[in-house]
């Protein structure tokens, strides 16, 4: 202790250049340790906490209070190896494809969902018919007409030409990698098939010009081929090393004739109004997001690296503002599916919501969202579903049938 009971601790923690009464001459002191003249950087010392367990946590904090008790099983289904499904490939000259997949007990969810909107269609049109041919004279002269319990269902929103198997579920079979055919194209592409859905809810017609405004690596570009409706096809990614795999996929599937329609290029989608205002039938808007199964299984590319945090806390606004480029970029009476990989809503229908505001109060252009519900009918044997979104539909991952998280929304533009 000092003079009069002062501790001198206080002054020893200013030790260094500029503390008062004190420096290296101060006797009983001595010169200073190196450790206590520098002070240690905290990313130096701090333990390095993988980004897949930072996602973790952050999916477990915010996902347990929007899904409540459906959580634990969900996360244990991001946790677990992912399900895929087989797109066929139309332009390669493989006609035994099909039948080798369906040997193996794999199914076309695409025809079957088509099958049965067709089913419900003529149901409902046999229902409509009944209920007018039994309407009859009612007391007084009046006529009571006999009306069917539910309205038709919307025309299926499945291209015929689009194939992709999966196994049913609970079915956990791998795949064997696609094989190339006589001119060397690959026969099938493995992805997600809950990343079909965004491309059949956009229903390509002959001759649409469509945009891919974020395309890399390329699956739901190949999806868009695969219709063979597209009039002209852009796909469009800001990054460059991204780009190239998506060239790498359309020289593994697409025939050179074909690859020479798509124009590929490298812009910042925010900016393709600029560029090519009002001039698409379909546009696809599939945004960076935080890749929620990717985030908690995989280190590399991996958004919840800490210096990305800015990076990742800014999603939503570039969301938003890609949604707005492909607003814009659209024809009046044009379509806009945004999708994501996400379970978030800020991702998902917060965005579609203010893209919404934004279009009307800014640019005076009206858009409205399209009710997806009866995706949730024709695909329910095939994906699981939530029941929860104001906007769109959401898939959700389930153990018996482990595809997605994926967010679509159709906007349709007045």
């Amino acid at each position: 202790m000092a003079a009069g009971g002062r501790s001198v601790l206080p002054v020893l923690l200013r030790w260094g250049p500029g503390a008062p009464g004190l420096g290296p001459g101060t006797p009983g002191l001595g010169a200073a340790p190196r450790r206590h003249r520098h002070k240690e950087k905290w990313a130096a010392t701090a333990p390095r906490i993988p980004a897949t367990r930072l996602a973790l946590h952050h999916f477990d904090t915010n996902y347990s209070l929007q899904l409540r008790e459906r959580w634990p099983a969900m996360r244990a289904s991001l946790l677990c190896e992912q399900k895929y499904g087989a797109l066929v490939n139309n332009f390669a000259c493989a006609d035994h494809v099909a039948q080798e997949l369906e040997l193996h007990n794999a199914t076309d969810f695409v025809s079957e969902a088509a099958k049965k909107a067709q089913s419900l269609l003529q149901g409902s049109a046999a229902e409509a018919e009944k209920g007018e041919s039994t309407s009859q004279d009612g007391p007084g002269g009046g006529r009571t007409v006999t009306q069917a319990g539910t309205s038709p269902l919307p025309p299926a929103p499945v291209s015929s030409n689009i194939k992709c198997y999966t196994f049913p579920r609970g079915d956990i079979t791998r795949f064997r990698p696609a094989w190339p055919d006589t001119l060397g194209l690959l026969s099938y592409y493995l992805m997600d098939a809950a990343s079909l859905l965004p491309v059949l809810a956009l229903n390509v017609q002959p001759d649409d010009f469509v945009l891919d405004l974020c395309a890399a690596p390329g699956g739901k570009t190949l999806a868009l081929l695969q219709t063979g409706a597209c009039g002209h096809l852009a796909a469009n990614d800001v990054s460059t090393s991204r780009t190239k795999r998506l060239y790498q996929i359309l020289n593994s599937y697409v025939p050179k004739n074909v690859r020479e329609t798509v124009r590929v290029t490298s812009y910042d989608g925010r900016d393709w109004a600029e560029l090519e205002g009002g001039t698409f039938h379909k546009v696809l808007v599939d945004v960076p997001c935080t890749t929620d199964r990717h985030s908690v299984m995989e280190t590399d590319n991996n958004i919840f690296h800490r210096r990305r945090t800015k990076e990742r806390q800014m999603l939503p606004m570039l969301q938003l503002q890609l949604l707005m480029a492909g607003i814009l970029a659209t024809k009046p009476g044009g379509d806009v599916v945004y999708s994501t990989c996400s379970l978030s809503p800020l991702q998902n229908e917060y965005v579609i919501e203010r893209a919404i505001e934004i279009a009307e109060t800014q640019f005076n252009i009206m858009t409205h969202a399209e009710d997806l519900s009866h995706f949730r009918m024709l695909f329910q044997d095939t994906f699981s579903f939530s029941s929860d979104c104001r906007l769109g539909e959401l898939v959700l991952p389930h153990l018996t049938a482990n595809f997605g998280p994926m967010y679509f929304c159709k906007l349709r533009r007045a």
